[in-house]
């Protein structure tokens, strides 16, 4: 051999084998142990056993009494079920591992999630102390009518009053200066004409 070459290491090559398939294979048949039709085929089985092996003629019993063929059977049985179950059980809390992990991965989002909603209601809560509710702003609009009514009233009464004083100012203005022309005062006779004619006799 070469000095530049690692050597092949030596031994019994074991099989290789699907870890996944094995373990999928194992859960089934543990999962097919732990039923009750199982149970009451496994009964069948050994009553027939037992049955054939006691009643039928001696040539024919291939386990006589004592059973011993039974036994190994039996314990052979036994000694598998074991780690596949165990198997079963290993794979079932790995799922069950990483189902925890995700719920508790989506319990912290969810958390995150709820402290988030809750600080924006609060905040919501905040914006709505400060905004107008409807019977606010009804109550405002009613006073507002209010107001405006009562301004109107008084800007009518105004106007009414002021209307009054113009009457009268115009009344007193359009009335013309007093004289003997238009008839104001009366004529006595021709010595206001006399006099009117000649003011120095």
């Amino acid at each position: 051999g070469r000095l530049d070459q690692p050597r092949e290491p030596r031994g019994v090559k074991l099989p290789r084998f699907d870890p996944e398939a094995f373990g999928r294979w194992s859960e089934g048949i543990a999962r097919s142990m732990g039923t009750a039709n199982f149970i009451v085929y496994m009964t069948l089985v050994i009553g027939i056993w037992f049955g054939w092996n006691t009643l039928a003629p001696p040539s024919v019993r291939f386990d006589p009494y004592t059973f011993t063929f039974l036994t190994l059977v039996l314990s052979l049985q036994a000694s598998y079920a074991a780690p596949l179950i165990l198997l079963a059980q290993n794979r079932q809390a790995d799922r069950d591992r990483v189902a925890l992990e995700e719920d508790r991965r989506r319990a912290t989002a969810q958390k995150a999630d709820t402290e988030y909603l809750a600080r924006e209601i609060a905040a919501l809560r905040i914006a709505l102390g400060e905004v107008a509710t409807r019977d606010f702003v009804r109550t405002e609009l009613a006073r507002l009518a209010e107001e405006l009514d009562e301004a109107n009233q008084r800007r009518q009464r105004l106007e009414q009053r002021q209307q009054g004083k113009a009457r009268a100012t115009g009344n007193e203005g359009l009335e013309e200066p007093r004289d003997e022309l238009d008839g104001d005062f009366p004529r006595d006779g021709h010595g206001d004409q006399t006099t009117r004619r000649n003011p120095n006799g």
